[in-house]
């Protein structure tokens, strides 16, 4: 990149923002089809504005950091390329049969509701119909016509699409129309789609060749690095960890992982890669080793690896900010991403008024601006995060935020953004000797080994590219085409996105598919060899269904109101939600409500919230709690230990160690039952740091009193 026009000025603070778009491998073994298509989703609303709006103001700086598979599968789709889905939007809704449609109606509402389904009144009135019968799928699919699976067809396309582009054709025409579509239509918004997916690469190379942007590349499939040199490595963070059976060492996988990512780089961008933001902000001192080989100039991780690493240094806390350039003894320069301000735009930001959110933040780099006072010159602060997901829990795929955002940044002259190139560039490095081995969650990798179904996936990995090695010693003369092709799907395995969905870190709707396809990866090796498929790749690792939203009540409750547990038996019967349940695409590190707790007796409803140990709302200076119910009109109680605002003749609330809160019915319905849902939020003024759950509240129904009968389960 050409950074030697780039002038530091006097008195800044430098704020250096990475996104880092990811995607997995979803390419199906020997075929131009994915399995899964996010890739496709997410390039009509994250991969081409995202760069567009960071330029739209001439003196923002910023780093895009994009996995090579990801860049390889929007090739695909230009070219061709297909998913299910896909396939699926392009049907002709006659002509399908009663399992096909079946599929679309449990496929075709994957969105976040609140953002992506409710605000377009179609989509809403389709999803409010399927949510009615969803548990009866042969009637479901009677209740909707023709025209309604085409409409279907057409908005589950049409809400992934970024407001930046919903003024061009056909798209305008489509969000117009709102119902009705015909084949022609929907047709064209798949023709639209591909021609947009088409521009996202040269997007990146034009602002980037106008020095507009800086680009870098993870290493190839996204692998955690420091698990290909060495699985032992786990243990420096973990020292009782339980691991593979077979201890992986292969850091030739992790040099050609490296390697074809600078090699990419160089074929699409031109020139040397500066720097990378390595898979998950893992890092080790082999891996600075590797990068060092191949000329990469910096690596960024997370602020907890730095004090893990500068005590390992042996140098003091207080002299090692985080927000400073680091050097190894090698030559690599390292930053390390600040922990808090990432994950408030990650996680806290969406649910606040945009402006407000923004000056919050803003506000934070003020503070750390006078803190640094006649250091600055030493001084920036490493934004790191999620470039995609995060922005559907935003209003409008967070257009405002990022507008917003880009403008305070830009026209405030104590505030200076800088991409990551230019921040190793302009600021002396401070020494550090040596390296923690970890990553940005919670400075350890047990998020990718240690469950025992993330170490049966490194077992099955080892078994096969063993295999392969062997075969491959055996019969050197082997087609090499197919050799080439047997390593390919090893190097897939091995990245970080398969185990990221194995163990309990976190679930999704398509567990099962992420393991299928992980499996089949493997088994394609042996098929290319013709091979015999082991059948312990013929069995599921991980067979089980999505964990529900939250378990019922199956008692009445009569909790005393008093912010402790008063006796062990006092909430037995009430239904559960578990906040620390697995959770998604992304990783949130700090919450601070552990777990839900809810039911009735004949006279009242109840919720309990635990805290995280140690943790209370008494314990947070101006936190509050707020639970909104709707029943179905809406209820919102705001609760904090010195004050209520509602009304106090209906409820009871109690702070402790936990919080304790109690409504009475007859306030809630004048019949005193009825259909309930709730959410839970915790506040600092009025802007939510918490949700739960984050994605649909929790619904239940309160009978009338002469049906309050629980039958054992």
């Amino acid at each position: 990149m050409h950074q030697g026009d780039q002038v530091t000025k006097p008195g800044t603070i430098k704020v250096a923002l990475l996104w880092h778009m990811h995607q997995p491998n979803y390419r199906e073994p020997f075929s131009n089809r994915l399995a899964m298509p996010w890739v496709r989703l997410h390039a009509l609303k994250d991969y081409l504005d995202m760069p567009l709006a960071a330029t739209a103001r001439e003196n923002i700086r910023v780093t895009f950091n994009l996995v090579p598979t990801l860049l390889d599968q929007f090739e695909m789709y230009a070219n061709g390329g297909t998913d299910r889905h896909l396939e699926l939007s392009q049907l002709h809704p006659e002509d399908i049969g009663t399992e096909t449609r079946q599929e679309i109606l449990r496929t075709f509402f994957t969105a976040n509701p609140a953002r992506m389904i409710v605000p377009f009144p179609r989509y809403h009135e389709l999803y409010n119909k399927y949510t009615s019968a969803a548990s009866d799928p042969v009637t479901l699919v009677s209740l909707f016509s023709s025209e309604e699976i085409r409409d279907l067809q057409v908005w589950s396309n049409l809400v992934w699409v970024d407001p930046r582009f919903r003024e061009e054709e056909p798209v305008r025409t489509l969000f117009a129309c709102e119902r009705h579509f015909t084949e022609d239509a929907k047709q064209a918004l798949m023709d639209w789609q591909r021609r947009l997916i088409a521009k996202v690469i040269p997007t990146y190379q034009k602002l980037q060749a106008d020095n507009r942007l800086e680009v870098s590349l993870t290493p190839y499939y996204h692998p955690i690095l420091p698990l290909l040199c060495d699985t032992d490595v786990a243990r420096e963070a973990l020292p009782s960890i339980e691991l593979p059976r077979r201890r992986f060492v292969h850091p030739e996988d992790a040099e050609q992982q490296v390697a074809r990512s600078v090699a990419m780089y160089h074929r699409l961008f031109g020139g040397d890669m500066q720097g990378m933001w390595p898979s998950e902000g893992s890092v080790s001192e082999e891996v600075l080793e590797i990068a060092a080989r191949h000329g990469i100039r910096w690596l960024a991780s997370d602020e907890e690896i730095l004090s893990h690493s500068v005590t390992k240094s042996g140098l003091k806390q207080r002299d090692n900010p985080i927000h400073a350039i680091y050097e190894y003894p090698n030559g690599v320069k390292m930053l390390f991403r600040d922990h808090a301000l990432s994950d408030r735009i990650g996680f806290v930001y969406s649910t606040w008024d945009a402006s407000r959110a923004v000056s919050d933040f803003m506000g934070h780099i003020k503070q750390l601006r006078k803190i640094y006072a006649g250091q600055l010159d030493r001084t920036v602060v490493p934004v790191i995060l999620d470039g995609e997901n995060a922005w559907e829990y935003f209003p409008d795929d967070g257009t405002e935020f990022l507008s917003e955002f880009y403008r305070q940044l830009d026209e405030d002259p104590e505030i200076e953004t800088v991409t990551f190139s230019e921040a190793v560039r302009l600021i002396p490095a401070r020494p550090l000797s040596r390296l923690f081995a970890g990553s940005w969650i919670n400075h350890n990798f047990r998020i990718w080994i240690g469950h025992s179904e993330d170490n049966h996936a490194w077992d099955l990995l080892s078994q096969a590219r063993d295999d392969l090695v062997s075969f491959e010693r055996g019969l050197p003369d082997h087609d090499r085409g197919k050799l080439t092709q047997a390593w390919e799907q090893i190097y897939i395995a091995e990245g970080s996105d398969w185990c990221w969905w194995y163990g309990d870190d976190h679930r999704s709707a398509q567990d099962d598919q992420f393991d299928r396809i992980y499996r089949k990866h493997l088994a394609a090796v042996y098929e290319l060899l013709g091979l015999d498929v082991p059948l312990s790749l013929l069995r599921p690792i991980s067979p089980r269904s999505v964990r529900p939203c939250a378990t019922m009540p199956d008692g009445l409750i009569a909790p005393v109101i008093d912010g402790r547990l008063t006796h062990f038996y006092e909430w037995a019967g009430a239904g559960h939600y578990d906040c620390r349940q697995p959770g998604g695409a992304m990783h949130r590190v700090e919450c601070h409500i552990s777990d839900i707790f809810f039911g009735f007796d004949r006279a009242r409803f109840y919720i309990r919230l635990d805290f995280y140990s140690g943790d209370s709302i008494e314990s947070k200076a101006g936190l509050k709690i707020e639970i909104t119910c709707f029943v179905p009109e809406k209820l919102v109680f705001e609760l904090s230990p010195d004050q209520m605002k509602d009304a106090a003749d209906h409820v009871t609330c109690a702070f402790g160690d936990r919080v304790e809160f109690a409504v009475e019915r007859v306030h809630l319905w004048p019949e005193g039952f009825g259909e309930l849902s709730f959410t839970v939020a915790l506040l600092q003024g009025d802007q939510k740091l918490e949700v739960w759950p984050e994605h649909e509240p929790i619904a239940l129904v309160v009978p009338r009193r002469s049906d309050e009968v629980f039958w054992p389960t």
